[in-house]
């Protein structure tokens, strides 16, 4: 099946379950991968001076600074808005003009990364926070309106509203952050160097495609003899270094549910490459916190050809794509 194929087939699905009235938290539904494809149809900002406003819709993507107001035409109950920024930047999100009843069931929640398909990213052993501390809530809030900073280039909204004529309007602004930590990429190719400088932290770049990955710089505070091990299950090695890169592969977005296909514990200034065959594909950065970590790859999507057939470099055992 076609990517385009299969993105149309996901949002009908989505579509569907809205009309249907699922009235349970987003996070307990089918949020479908399909939603990625509504990142090319993001507004750019023509001038810093301008302000970009638009309608919020029920089930959207935001990828870009402004005013979205959201006003309920019939009761919406499961509604989700998914907020990517760049790599480098992390996100500011502020209510306003709320006009809701949360006595009678109506609510609004800002989350701390994003959540699909029941997964979390970043994980739960990724993110410093604990869960409950990643949610903003507006009914449970003392102030006005409600403010929240995501700890990374992804952060997501969601809400049930039973009133027509009812809404409100949710300000989005991107901040600079000098050490990005747990990326979505919005791209199946490009480049990019994670670096972590004396903290004990977890750091995932999150590719939401089947990718070729070729790391071409690993920089750890200990050198270690190992080798780039596909399809390896389960080792002892780098896992007990404190100090390491590996590479997932599986079809959700939580890293801890993932599977390694790869790992590295030492220095390597030349070429590793590695064709991973699932929907999500990560590098991940581990830390000790005892020294300065660097890891610098690139990726490009693979073509439905291309994608691993040698038993060596295969993930059919735990991913199928089609």
């Amino acid at each position: 099946m076609s990517v385009a194929l299969r993105t149309q087939l996901f949002l009908f699905l989505i579509c569907v379950s809205l009309r249907m009235g699922l009235a349970r938290y987003i996070e307990d539904n089918e949020a479908s991968d399909g939603l990625y494809s509504l990142l090319s149809l993001a507004q750019k900002r023509e001038s810093e001076d301008f302000i970009f406003r638009r309608p919020l819709r029920c089930l959207d993507m935001l990828a870009t600074d402004g005013l979205f107001t959201f006003v309920a035409s019939k009761p919406q109950l499961a509604c989700a808005a998914f907020i990517i920024a760049e790599p480098s930047e992390v996100i500011s999100l502020e209510l306003s003009d709320v006009s809701i009843d949360c006595s009678a069931g109506d609510f609004i929640k800002i989350f701390d990364g994003w959540v699909l398909k029941g997964e979390k990213f970043p994980s739960n052993q990724d993110h410093h926070l604990p869960l409950y501390e990643r949610y903003t809530d507006y009914c449970s809030s003392t102030a006005p309106g409600a403010t929240s900073r995501s700890s990374q280039n992804v952060a997501m909204i969601f809400f049930r509203i039973h009133s027509p004529a009812s809404g409100f309007t949710l300000a989005v602004k991107k901040l600079y952050n000098p050490f990005p930590c747990n990326i979505m990429s919005q791209s199946p190719e490009g480049s990019f160097t994670m670096v972590m400088p004396h903290q004990r932290k977890n750091c995932s770049f999150s590719i939401i495609y089947p990718v070729e990955i070729r790391l071409t710089e690993l920089s750890l505070g200990q050198a270690k003899s190992n080798e780039l091990s596909p399809q390896r299950l389960a080792w002892s090695g780098c896992s007990g270094s404190g100090d390491y890169v590996e590479l997932l592969g599986g079809n959700g977005v939580d890293t801890s549910k993932m599977f390694p296909v790869a790992d590295l514990c030492f220095s390597l200034s030349g070429l590793a490459q590695m064709k991973i065959g699932c929907d999500n594909s990560v590098v991940r950065l581990v830390s000790s916190g005892n020294y300065i970590n660097r890891v610098s790859f690139q990726y490009q999507l693979l073509e439905h050809n291309e994608l691993p057939k040698a038993r060596e470099n295969s993930l059919e055992n735990f991913c199928t794509v089609e």
